[in-house]
């Protein structure tokens, strides 16, 4: 069914969008209440209703979820006419100083999760703990959006 310009579709669940896509916007809260925007690989897990997220210590967004762990991330279609808000809490682990630490291990199922194997497991893990990268967990306790067409 085509729908017209302003029109919602009723049945349209906004998990299967955020499920489907890997580019989403990451929203956090800065010291000063504004929000902080980054495009970020999400990948959703359904049965643990979670988006995770590769972010690395010392950036904004990693500060302000350490401040403050309310988070949104936003997925839009190809197409523009659809999008779902996932909002929640985030928690952090990591970074690691250990390539075969427990923290690495979380963003080597994060990888598998987005891009299936590595080619270099070893080299991958090194990466990580050299780029000091933390894995986000933000467990889903609202989302929204629309089909608009």
């Amino acid at each position: 069914m085509r729908l017209a310009l302003g029109m919602v579709d009723s049945n349209f669940d906004p998990r299967s969008l955020i499920a489907e896509s890997r580019i989403g916007v990451l929203a956090t809260i800065k010291a000063n209440g504004l929000p902080q925007l980054s495009p970020v690989t999400g990948v959703y897990d359904r049965d643990a209703d979670t988006i995770y997220v590769s972010i690395t210590e010392g950036r904004a967004k990693t500060a302000n979820l350490r401040r403050d762990p309310r988070a949104a991330m936003e997925f839009t279609s190809p197409d523009g006419y659809t999008w779902a808000t996932a909002e929640g809490t985030a928690t952090l682990t990591g970074p690691g100083t250990d390539p075969d630490g427990p923290e690495v291990d979380t963003l080597v199922d994060y990888y598998r999760r987005a891009a299936g194997e590595h080619p270099d497991w070893q080299e991958y893990r090194a990466v990580m703990v050299s780029d000091r990268r933390v894995l986000m967990a933000l467990r889903i306790t609202r989302v929204y959006g629309a089909k608009l067409r």
